[in-house]
């Protein structure tokens, strides 16, 4: 009876906090799938053919405005790596879509506060900075070379087909593209792509927040973080925070839910925002960067990640410390707030209706033989491209 209620308990705390964040997530992925859908891709890689500041600052916001998923940020990357982005700016597109994203913004608002959502935002810069310092300073041109060698061998990693995938409808105005029925079309199948690619992630990431808030006592986490001595826990806490991602197995969006459970548990603020950007340092994600880009390339891409998010995390905690305003209290309420008629129950209710209408065109434009494409890269079996472009050509 006691496991019984305690699966109950953990499974409750799960289900209230994906009820808070939901509208939030449809409206991320809306907004995301609207940006995919206008933004051609083989732009973007011309676009990217340096690491000069300005090509730094394009795949910034490049990556900002693309999908979330973080194994289709890593196959994307590749993608545009092969097309002739500098593999400083692949990587930067990839840290900027996993870490500067609308539906993570959105997440980190509601479940945690705005502070999170600044230093999420100032912390992600300012990691991309000391990555692209890093980079410039220790990125030998062969080990480049000898990436670049192994990526065009092409081996498979997962969501490969997400990374080849271009359905933008780019001629016309703005507008005119947007509400077209090619557009309303681009948009939903970038919509459930994305949905679809990380919804285990999400799904993993709530069940494992819920869990650990009901079983884990906080005199736990209070003695792993170190929380009786400040000074200490402002250094161990960015340092432990990308280790505890690494072995968490969750990406993208799915480590929000964790990261609220950790702060309640008394990690550091800039342990927190460590935690949130190491979400590419996880296990699968190490192994798909071997296969693509050999062993001594994701051993250093392993090395010089950890370093930016952990300084990263450290040094945002200390600005925000000296300018007061960290966020004192240590208690997330989302996790004990049980459903009830509010705002969040009419945007949830709003945004599910959104959903199925994208679902409903899904469906009737092919989306489900594109769902199966997105695993398989184009020429291995199906080419993407052309049955992406008769998608859009029937329903005009």
């Amino acid at each position: 009876m006691v496991l019984i209620q305690a699966i109950l308990h953990a499974l409750s705390a799960s289900f209230n906090m994906l009820w808070e964040v939901l509208w939030a997530l449809a409206l991320g992925f809306i907004l995301s799938a609207i940006v995919q859908s206008l933004v051609s891709r083989q732009a973007v890689a011309g676009a990217l053919g340096s690491d000069s500041p300005r090509s730094l600052a394009i795949a910034t916001a490049l990556g900002a405005a693309s999908s979330s998923c973080s194994y289709a940020a890593v196959a994307i990357a590749r993608a545009l790596f092969r097309k002739g982005a500098s593999l400083a700016a692949a990587m930067v597109f990839e840290f900027a879509s996993t870490n500067l994203v609308f539906e993570l913004g959105l997440i980190l608002l509601i479940l945690l506060g705005w502070q999170f959502l600044a230093a999420e935002f100032a912390g992600g810069l300012l990691m991309i900075v000391i990555l692209a310092v890093v980079f410039r300073l220790t990125l030998r041109r062969t080990m480049v070379e000898a990436a670049r060698r192994q990526a065009d061998r092409g081996l498979l990693g997962k969501m490969e087909g997400h990374g080849d995938m271009d359905m933008s409808v780019t001629e016309g105005p703005f507008f005119r593209r947007l509400f077209s029925s090619r557009g309303l079309t681009a948009i939903s199948h970038y919509f459930w792509m994305d949905v679809t690619a990380v919804w285990t992630d999400i799904g993993l990431g709530l069940l494992i927040a819920g869990a650990l808030a009901a079983w884990v006592p906080d005199s736990f986490w209070q003695g792993f973080f170190l929380s009786r001595y400040p000074v200490i826990a402002t250094v161990w806490g960015p340092l432990i925070g990308p280790v505890i991602s690494m072995l968490s197995f969750v990406c993208s969006i799915g480590n929000v839910p964790l990261a609220a459970v950790l702060w309640n548990g008394g990690i550091s603020f800039g342990g927190v925002i460590s935690f949130i950007f190491a979400d590419l340092l996880i296990i699968p994600i190490l192994n798909i960067y071997r296969k693509y880009y050999g062993t001594r390339m994701s051993l250093y891409l392993l090395v010089v990640s950890y370093v930016a998010m952990a300084v990263a995390g450290f040094l945002i905690g200390l600005a925000f410390q000296a300018t007061g305003i960290l966020p004192a209290h240590r208690h997330v309420i989302a996790f004990e707030s049980s459903p009830s008629l509010n705002y969040t129950a009419v945007l949830n209710v709003i945004f599910l209706g959104a959903m199925a209408l994208l679902a409903w065109r899904f469906l009737r434009t092919g989306g489900l033989d594109m769902l199966r494409m997105m695993e398989v890269p184009a020429g291995h079996g199906a080419d993407i491209t052309s049955s992406g472009d008769s998608h859009q050509h029937h329903h005009h």
